[in-house]
């Protein structure tokens, strides 16, 4: 009997290529609108540096190029200045950063969000003057979300910065930290429309020469705070910006803040605003751990031993006269001699005894503490009664 077995049909094969003929369309796909929108990001570029330019913030780049195919933008940025004119009193006041490269990621499925990388060191200087300033640092970071019409939330992040003054090639430590980060968000309102703006301030191992000596020991600082008032985000002299915060009734609220340096703990909250005298107004609620270990750093017993200028009673002990507790001192010494050297050098444990007399007992962080009121009156700024610094106005 024959064999009637049919013979197996055959599957035609352009059914096998389908697929990888869909992933070559798909890929050029791909391909051609990445191209397109990486030429269209010098043309973005171009015109958001021209809307800039007219609001006083100067873009300039050197070089760019664009890169990151397939799934990502990278633009390259190099010898980058950002010169600000409207942040400033006028052009002749213009301030102008350099730095030698920024680098700008954009994810293709995330492009609302930029992360910027930026090449130290950086050069800050007046318009058409030689640098002033160094800025360094081993890593430098931002991220910026909702750019570039509505900005809503941003971060930048330092590793390492170091701040110098250049005066030619001599360059002279002006501040120094670990690490420096800075965070906001729009929390109500817009960047065109009344922004409340949430910002977290960190700086780790921080310290500043030749301004006082508390600050030349390292440091460690936090701030969190809200700021209102602000009208919008355009570009204006900070005097006019002020001046629109008073206006407004805005405030800067200091939800919390610590400092730590050594064995010194504080930690502080309240509101602060400005008079029409452009001067702060306000008070924090602060507690001190710690606080006497500040005192020697004050120096108070060497400007006892020079003699107290009149300047520096006027601003912490208004109403006495310098002539008066000089001839206090000297009083003590000719009734019994060495007296008066005596009183001075123990200034420091009576004026730590009476800081610690001010406010009321508490606890920080398992340690004794003392907590009072830093009020901050037409710009002075008072500890208890004393008057410890004046703040100029601000506008």
């Amino acid at each position: 009997m024959p064999d009637m077995t049919p013979a197996p049909r055959r599957r035609p094969l352009w059914r096998l290529f389908i697929m990888p003929a869909l992933l070559v369309v798909a890929a050029a796909a791909w391909s051609g609108f990445w191209f397109y929108a990486a030429s269209e990001v010098g043309v973005r570029a171009d015109a958001w540096r021209a809307q800039e330019a007219k609001a006083g913030r100067i873009y300039d780049c050197g070089k760019r190029s664009v890169a990151g195919f397939p799934f990502r933008f990278e633009v390259r940025c190099d010898d980058a200045s950002v010169t600000l004119v409207s942040q400033t009193a006028g052009a002749q006041n213009a301030f102008t950063a350099r730095l030698g490269e920024i680098l700008v990621i954009a994810q293709v499925y995330q492009p609302k969000l930029l992360i910027a990388e930026f090449k130290a060191p950086a050069t800050l200087a007046d318009r058409g003057q030689p640098p002033s300033m160094k800025v360094n640092w081993s890593g430098a970071r931002s991220s910026v979300y909702g750019l570039p019409d509505i900005p809503q939330r941003a971060s930048i992040v330092f590793e390492n910065p170091s701040i110098d003054r250049v005066n030619g090639p001599v360059a002279t430590p002006l501040a120094r930290a670990g690490r420096a980060e800075l965070h906001g968000r729009i929390v109500e309102g817009s960047a065109k429309d009344h922004p409340v703006i949430e910002t977290a301030l960190q700086i780790t191992g921080g310290s500043v020469q030749d301004v006082h000596p508390l600050l030349a020991a390292p440091f460690d600082v936090g701030v969190d705070a809200k700021l209102s008032g602000l009208k919008d985000f355009s570009p204006k002299p900070w005097p006019e910006r002020f001046r629109e915060i008073q206006a407004a009734g805005g405030n800067v609220e200091i939800v919390r803040s610590r400092i730590q340096q050594g064995d010194l703990i504080a930690v502080a909250a309240g509101k602060l605003s400005l008079n029409a005298n452009g001067r702060i107004d306000g008070e924090l609620q602060m507690t001190v751990a710690g606080i006497e270990k500040v005192i020697p750093a004050l120096g108070l017993e060497k400007m006892l031993e020079e003699g107290v200028p009149q300047a520096t009673l006027d601003r912490v002990a208004p109403g006495v006269k310098s002539q008066d507790l000089n001839n206090l001192f000297g009083a003590l010494d000719r009734a019994i001699p060495g007296l008066g050297k005596v009183v001075k050098q123990n200034a420091n444990v009576g004026v730590a005894a009476g800081i610690n007399s001010l406010g009321k007992e508490a606890e920080l962080e398992g340690r004794k503490a003392r907590a009072f009121p830093l009020r901050f009156a037409d710009g002075a700024v008072f500890l208890g009664p004393l008057k410890v610094a004046q703040v100029p106005p601000l506008f």
